[in-house]
């Protein structure tokens, strides 16, 4: 029997108000896999992410979790998950990493690390900070656990929230331009980290602006283009032999940039 997918997405629309900025969108993650989602600002990526993540409801389409499909309530603008049990528990699996870090300013950041595992997971403490001070040397900041965010470097910060994700034990993560708001100097720490972690097999789906992390991270390229998926392939497809005109303009101009 073939294994579900991590995260499977069917037919996903996501609308605010008037504007409708997913148009049925079908993606899947399977385990170990590296989803990359590409496109110009406005395609609809960290949309379809959060909706993944369930941060965002849609309204329409199914979300499934390893095989478990997302339980809804009414319809269209009035939809919303109907079993906030089963919310968490998806939640706690799917750990998201966000563009501008969302560190805890009045944590350090050990503390930051260590927050979710204590508090959402109800586990201890003499468990919990071993593990926490292990991913703190993962993501090369382990003699930064007694720190203070604003102490950090974007880049630090950045590899901190890494470690924070981590930290759940995750069955996928979710990274949302996670190098954007970094200098190239900085971005290259972050990029380590994650080419390390899709090196061990993690299940992963990355909104990224930077093609080459794509192409040489990637099991599977996604181009959105206005809401919906212009194109997708593997990489060496995607970007070695573009099929339609939007994505080879969308590469000329990113890739030349």
């Amino acid at each position: 029997m073939t294994q579900a997918p991590v995260i499977e997405i069917r037919d996903l629309h996501k609308t605010y108000g008037d504007l409708e900025v997913l148009k049925g969108v079908d993606i899947a993650a399977r385990r170990g896999d590296v989803v990359s989602l590409i496109g110009s600002s406005g395609s609809g990526k960290s949309t379809l992410l959060r909706c993944a993540n369930l941060l965002e409801d849609s309204q329409q389409g199914e979300i499934l979790f390893e095989g478990e499909a997302v339980r809804w309530r009414g319809r269209g603008s009035a939809r919303q998950p109907a079993d906030r049990a089963q919310i968490l528990r998806i939640r706690t699996n799917l750990a998201m990493v966000f563009q501008q870090f969302n560190l805890w300013a009045h944590m350090t950041i050990l503390q930051n690390v260590m927050e979710a595992p204590l508090t959402v997971l109800g586990e201890q403490r003499a468990t919990v900070e071993p593990r926490a001070r292990q991913l703190l040397d993962k993501v090369g900041i382990g003699d930064k656990a007694d720190a203070w965010p604003a102490q950090l470097s974007g880049g630090q910060q950045q590899r901190a929230a890494i470690a924070r994700a981590l930290a759940m034990e995750p069955k996928a993560l979710l990274f949302d331009e996670p190098t954007s708001a970094l200098d190239p100097e900085l971005e290259q720490e972050v990029v380590r980290v994650i080419q390390a972690l899709a090196a061990e097999g993690r299940t992963m789906i990355l909104v990224t602006h930077d093609m080459r992390l794509a192409r040489d991270l990637s099991d599977h390229v996604v181009f959105l283009h206005k809401g919906r998926i212009e194109e997708q392939g593997p990489p060496d497809s995607v970007f070695g032999n573009p099929q339609t005109d939007r994505l080879r303009q969308f590469l000329s101009a990113t890739v030349s940039a």
